[in-house]
């Protein structure tokens, strides 16, 4: 919950800084931007874009119909804020689980977990990010450039400490994003029962670490 909270927080603040006239600017604005957006996920992520309501978002969100207009001109204003709010907790989520002195390899399998642990408790994500494709192309775009930068990061930061080989730059970056994406749909999305996150990223980092060919 502190992450949702510090998010709104976030988006208001940006909002703010951007010069936007709707952006909350006390405590009790950006609890209701929340709970705005937070009923705009159960919607999105229930109906899809287009057959969800402004009015079925309020009545989620217990806000007056009258009081949306305060923070978004328009449902697709709403979903594009709602995109950016679930990026950022994507980020957070594998951001905090990281600790001080871990290496390179074991940074990939705790951000992993962390994901998909995140991806269980929020699975609209992947029906509201696949729409943003064609609702938003340009957060759908930024929502995946923005992850892949934070891999490619990660990547520079164990070649420098010498812990992954030379070389290593946006290619594979996409490539582990894309790994990580699928396997949270196939093992989250599309699977039965609890999640073992733990287990899950343990294989994928086998992958990283030892490849396919054989030996």
């Amino acid at each position: 919950m502190s992450n949702t909270r510090s998010s709104a927080k976030r988006i208001a603040a940006a909002a703010e800084a951007d010069g936007d006239p709707k952006a909350p600017r006390t405590e009790r604005g950006r609890r209701t931007l929340r709970k705005l957006l937070d009923a705009a996920a159960e919607e999105f992520g229930e109906k899809g874009f287009h057959e969800a309501s402004v009015s079925s978002i309020t009545r989620r969100a217990g806000v007056a119909l009258g009081s949306f207009y305060t923070y978004f001109d328009s449902k697709d204003a709403l979903f594009r804020a709602l995109v950016a709010d679930m990026s950022q907790m994507v980020r957070t989520s594998a951001r905090s689980a990281l600790r001080e002195g871990m290496g390179a390899l074991e940074i990939e399998r705790t951000a992993l977990a962390a994901f998909l642990r995140f991806a269980a408790e929020h699975k609209e994500i992947y029906r509201i990010i696949d729409e943003a494709e064609f609702v938003d192309p340009a957060s759908y775009r930024a929502h995946y450039e923005t992850i892949a930068a934070r891999f490619a990061e990660r990547l520079r930061a164990g070649t420098a400490a010498g812990e992954l080989r030379e070389g290593l730059g946006e290619l594979e970056a996409w490539a582990m994003m894309g790994i990580n994406v699928f396997v949270g749909l196939r093992y989250v999305v599309w699977g039965e029962g609890p999640v073992a996150a733990e287990e899950l990223a343990a294989g994928v980092n086998r992958l990283l670490a030892e490849g396919i060919a054989r030996r």
